[in-house]
């Protein structure tokens, strides 16, 4: 005969049975502080939560309204430049992008020239020397707030 145990413990006795091992483990002279410790991480938790959840709804709240299909690049970003209220007219297509990318904190595709044809690249990208010279440049800036204060 094969005889099979099985706990059945639910949900409010697994609280029980945790809380006392806490009491066994921390004693009732530290159960207090280790509380205030978890309810003070849970509270910064939630604060980091709502944080993000309210940069997500504000980034989420620029909506881009196109009527139709567009035709081509230069279309799509007049018409995302007309959403985000910058005027497109008279601007070449590069610095609309950039126009458009410093608006909304990201890099947008942009066409090359016309005698490129409709390859794409990314406005914004640098090569590594670039980088270094800026990485450079804000140490640079850092230390010298460092030595003024």
């Amino acid at each position: 005969m094969d005889y099979y145990y099985s706990l059945n413990i639910v949900g409010s006795e697994w609280i029980i049975i945790i809380f006392v091992a806490l009491v066994l483990i921390l004693g009732t002279n530290q159960l207090p502080n280790a509380a205030r410790k978890f309810g003070r991480a849970v509270n910064e938790y939630n604060k980091a939560k709502n944080e993000v959840q309210t940069q997500m709804k504000d980034f989420s709240n620029h909506n881009i309204d196109v009527n139709g299909p567009v035709q081509n690049e230069r279309q799509k970003l007049e018409a995302i430049a007309n959403s985000l209220g910058i005027d497109p007219v008279g601007k070449p297509t590069e610095e609309l992008s950039s126009i458009i990318s410093s608006k909304i904190g990201r890099q947008v595709k942009t066409p090359k020239r016309e005698s490129e044809g409709n390859e794409m690249k990314e406005v914004g990208t640098k090569n590594k020397t670039e980088e270094k010279e800026e990485e450079e440049v804000e140490r640079r800036d850092k230390v010298e707030k460092k030595r003024s204060d």
